[in-house]
């Protein structure tokens, strides 16, 4: 095998013959860990088949996948999502770009609503430091907008 050095150390390259990777191989040219490889495959968002030495064995495409999982992840969609997403593909494809155009965009609003919450979090947090206030009828940030003041008043919260 050759290797391709990165700024991060050496990715080993898999040669276009092998059309199986163990889950170490995966594990190196992924970058993920065994362990999350593992719970990947546990939460139906990878998969293996197992040799006659129960060893696993993912095929080539599986790369892709684990990236389209970590990019996911990187940008705040819960697993959950990212498998519902897979889910949508046809059996055993491979997400491609389009496939990933597609899912940032039905995405896209969620990741605004979060961006739009951590925004007004950031911009009332110095208000509410040290303030030790007991009612959420007025609090920025137990309470945005007010929107438990029709409901409920006090720590009841």
């Amino acid at each position: 095998m050759s290797d391709r050095p990165t700024t991060l150390g050496v990715v080993p390259q898999i040669p276009e013959k092998v059309h199986e990777l163990t889950v170490g191989q995966l594990s190196a040219r992924s970058g993920a860990a065994v362990s999350a490889l593992h719970f990947y495959e546990t939460k139906g968002l990878i998969s293996s088949r197992r040799t006659t030495g129960n060893q696993r064995r993912y095929s080539r495409d599986a790369l892709r996948r684990v990236a389209f999982v970590r990019a996911a992840q990187r940008v705040g969609i819960p697993l959950a999502a990212i498998r519902d997403a897979l889910a949508q593909l046809p059996e055993g494809r491979t997400p491609n770009r389009e496939d990933w155009a597609r899912l940032s965009e039905a995405w896209r609003a969620e990741l605004d609503q979060r961006i739009s919450q951590l925004a007004r979090l950031r911009d009332h947090l110095t208000d509410c430091i040290g303030c030790g206030c007991l009612s959420l009828k007025n609090c920025a940030l137990s309470n945005p907008d007010d929107v438990f003041g029709d409901r409920l008043t006090g720590s009841r919260l």
